[in-house]
């Protein structure tokens, strides 16, 4: 079996980066950290998540983060599932992140789109059905 166990970004403020998902996740933790460096640039670095999956983010970003209305190569959003989307939006919002965008209707999942403190992109998704004919209609 392969399952996502982290990703990987790049920011240049933590504490930002950490009240969006804080937010998301509020049974996550700051699993670790340390300086180092990265390419000859020095660096600060923290994992946050559960014993099993985290985001890893580092310090040491520069300039913006791609214009998600164009076509340039690079991460459009990455998701999560959630069993209950209303208390994400809830979380999200109240720590004044707005929503981004509405998911799209379907009888079997519930959608929403919200950007962090950085621009990336994340959706959060609740199924309806553990069918996964109904769950994966496209």
């Amino acid at each position: 079996m392969i399952h996502l166990e982290h990703i990987n970004l790049v920011v240049d403020d933590i504490p930002a980066a950490l009240r969006f998902y804080q937010a998301a996740f509020p049974h996550w933790r700051v699993r670790g950290g340390d300086k180092g460096t990265w390419y000859g640039k020095p660096r600060n670095w923290i994992h946050f998540g559960d014993d099993y999956q985290y985001i890893a983010f580092s310090d040491n970003g520069e300039g913006e983060n791609r214009d998600l209305t164009g076509h340039q190569i690079g991460l459009a959003h990455f998701a999560f599932v959630t069993d209950n989307l209303d208390a994400v939006i809830a979380r999200l919002t109240q720590a004044g992140f707005p929503i981004a965008k509405d998911g799209m209707e379907d009888p079997y999942r519930r959608n929403i789109y919200f950007f962090d403190a950085h621009g990336f992109e994340v959706e959060f998704v609740e199924y309806l059905t553990d069918i996964p004919a109904e769950r994966n209609r496209y």
